[in-house]
């Protein structure tokens, strides 16, 4: 491992789901000989691909979790992780860009800017990470990197540049033209592995001319010294890279390059960019915050000499017990060291320590500032920080989407009661969009998820991983509760059973909340309610948010402002102030005419034209409300909002109209209210005991 920092990358493959993520991945461990031999996400022979490791990736063609690897380029070290492009597996990608410096963003020469690829764009630019556009399937019939670069321009708002052109398309493809180089490069051998540099083909010079002349007055933008060098005719390759490299690491310039991964294509290329574009642990800010210090905002240093900082990102049951990865920031983490966990202050000895190449581990005796690698045996939580004794700081932690959808689960024996238990207990604590809990009045364990196929995947490892065969129930959406109007509640709670008594009277009034959970203001005055009891009524309306009148799911979108009371100076109490607010909120609630709101996806189809019909067809049938439609290259392509509820099963329906042709991807859009006459079933359902369920 070297310790020159300015010679580490930590890279992220990310992608729309089936743009070949992973077949690059594969590629890349191939011509870095970390791997002899290459294989197939679906290949023949059965294996899999390297980093689709666990037997439901390999079985279904997909990737589940973000897997972790390291390999050598012309003298340079580099993670690579690959992330899942389903969204239901989306927080895979947002832990891994969390602590990732550069990104190559996949894209499919033929379908292009995907719903999926806006998703982790939008990651992409939370975390300020650079990236790198590698166009792939240039094989396929329909590739046009050139419609392709510029949906990225149009739909992600990327000044996306092409730094190659492709020799040949669809089944011509053969090789690269390197815009800056001048050259054409070509890939021979049995696997692409020996890259042979020619002269452009006498047919592509003047195209190659022109596209050089665009490449280089949208780059020369980001640095004075190339645009001299343009107008004194002196331009050096030098010149080019450091200005692709700046427009790069400040994210105002996409570099885009080309390639077909299945066919061995343009690999080797996007490898050498990788190294010359995107940034070492040293070109990128990291900031903690120091606990010694109130929380104040800290600039982290990538010197292996400083005080170790280290972030925990991902959590994982291995054979070795919890595999627990991290990314070191600051300092040098040793086996045998003694690191102190930030959050629970627990000291802790570092017994193995290794850097993962997908499954299997290599062990080290230290890790320095700028890698990742994973630790065995520590018990701690996802977004943890670690240091030495001598700081205290800890570091941001990732954004978590909330949950969707949840599933009822019955284990159907008593052993696979104890194993589900274990199993729930795990998948819990590696996975923050996965949660699972014990409903207080129906008894039934509930796990929530972020989509079917989620709830799916965890339901299939119980059974295989800990034998755990479990019945599963209707689905339940996560529905809300809210207020449509303003109201006005005044309550007194007053109880007399001998001796002190309880008393407190809250007023004032509740109105929606259109940004938001819950607001809670105070405008008494007089000291009406004693200032110390003002928390008291806070604590009090908050419990009642809990669970909603209405179909008892949560209330959300309330601002409430208490302007008048009346204490007692013997009989009123923290106690007395949290019942009086509870009460005030279940009366105030009430009056404020409540409705129920339900999640709505954003849902994307894409099929061939012939089937636009059907598909539209689908989509109306469940309440969807169709927000635009595209004509390209034969397929359709339709955007539409529909409500979470109305989507189950919907996969099988889709197949059938289309035969098996069109595809979607959903993700959380917003939520909304519920027409009357649903509003009305639930709340039937909900008043006869049923487990809600629209279907």
């Amino acid at each position: 491992m070297t310790t020159d920092l300015a010679k580490i990358r930590n890279i992220g493959i990310s992608a729309h789901i089936d743009s070949g993520k992973t077949t690059l991945t594969e590629r890349i461990l191939f011509y870095t000989n970390r791997i002899h031999r290459i294989h197939e996400v679906r290949g023949k022979d059965e294996v899999g691909a390297t980093m689709d490791f666990m037997e439901l990736e390999r079985e279904r063609g997909i990737t589940i979790a973000s897997a972790a690897t390291h390999c050598e380029w012309e003298g340079n070290h580099v993670n690579i992780i690959d992330t899942p492009g389903h969204v239901d597996f989306t927080i895979e990608v947002e832990r891994s860009l969390r602590v990732l410096d550069g990104a190559v963003l996949v894209l499919c020469g033929v379908a292009g800017v995907q719903s999926q690829s806006m998703t982790v764009d939008r990651q992409m630019r939370r975390y300020r990470v650079p990236r790198l556009a590698f166009i792939n399937k240039l094989d396929r019939s329909g590739a046009n990197p050139l419609k392709v670069t510029e949906q990225l321009c149009e739909k992600l708002k990327h000044n996306a540049v092409m730094m190659q052109l492709p020799i040949g398309l669809e089944a011509d493809f053969e090789g690269v033209v390197d815009l800056i180089k001048m050259k054409a490069y070509y890939f021979d051998g049995s696997n692409g592995e020996d890259v042979r540099e020619e002269e452009i083909p006498d047919a592509m010079k003047h195209e190659a001319e022109a596209a050089r002349e665009q490449m280089l007055d949208d780059v020369s933008m980001f640095s004075d010294a190339l645009m001299e060098a343009i107008l004194e005719d002196h331009v050096t390759e030098e010149l080019v890279h450091e200005a692709i490299r700046a427009g790069t690491l400040s994210q105002d310039l996409t570099p885009v390059f080309l390639g077909s991964a299945y066919k061995n294509k343009g690999v080797q290329r996007l490898l050498d960019a990788v190294i010359a574009y995107l940034p070492s642990p040293i070109d990128v800010e990291n900031t903690g915050v120091d606990l010694s210090n109130d929380e104040a905002p800290l600039v982290l240093a990538s010197d292996p000499n400083k005080p170790l900082v280290a972030l925990v990102f991902k959590l994982e049951d291995g054979r070795y017990g919890q595999l627990t990865y991290l990314r070191v920031y600051q300092g040098t983490l040793r086996k045998g060291s003694s690191i102190i966990n930030s959050r629970t202050k627990k000291r802790h000895k570092v017994g193995r320590l290794g850097r993962m190449h997908a499954s299997q581990m290599e062990e080290l005796s230290e890790a320095y500032a700028g890698d990742i690698v994973a630790m065995f045996g520590i018990d701690c939580a996802s977004g943890d920080t670690f240091t030495d004794e001598s700081v205290q700081i800890a570091m941001t932690s990732m954004h978590v989407p909330a949950p969707v959808i949840s599933l009822a689960v019955k284990p159907t024996d008593k052993k696979s009661e104890d194993n589900m238990g274990k199993a729930l207990g795990r998948f819990v604590r590696e996975d923050p969009t996965f949660h699972a809990s014990v409903d207080r009045e129906s008894g039934e364990t509930l796990i929530a998820g972020m989509g079917e196929l989620h709830l799916e995947v965890y339901v299939e490892r119980m059974k295989r991983e800990y034998n755990v065969e479990v019945a599963t129930g209707a689905p339940l959406v996560a529905y809300r509760e809210t207020i449509s109007q303003r109201a006005e509640f005044n309550v007194t709670h007053k109880k007399q059973s001998g001796g002190s008594g309880q008393f407190g009277r809250v007023a004032g009034w509740a109105e929606p909340l259109s940004d938001g959970e819950f607001e809670f203001s105070s405008e008494v005055r007089g000291g009406a309610i004693p200032t110390e009891y003002i928390p008291s009524v806070e604590k009090g309306m908050r419990s009642a948010l809990l669970k909603g009148a209405l179909i008892g799911f949560p209330i959300t979108g309330v601002k409430v402002v208490v302007n008048d009371g009346q204490s007692h100076t013997v009989d009123s109490s923290d106690m007395a102030f949290q019942i009086a607010g509870r009460k005030a909120f279940r009366e105030v609630y009430k009056k404020a005419k409540p409705i129920v709101l339900e999640p709505v996806m954003k849902l994307e189809v894409e099929g061939p034209n012939e089937f636009q019909g059907s598909i539209l067809k689908t989509v109306m049938q469940r309440r969807g409300t169709v927000i635009g439609t595209t004509e390209e290259d034969g397929f359709c392509r339709l955007e539409a909002e529909v409500p979470l509820a109305e989507m189950f099963g919907y996969a099988t329906d889709l197949r059938s109209v289309t035969q098996g042709k069109a595809e979607f991807t959903m993700e959380f859009s917003r939520y909304l209210s519920v027409p009357a006459e649903v509003q009305k079933n639930l709340i039937e359902a909900y008043g006869k005991g049923l487990v809600i369920d629209e279907d």
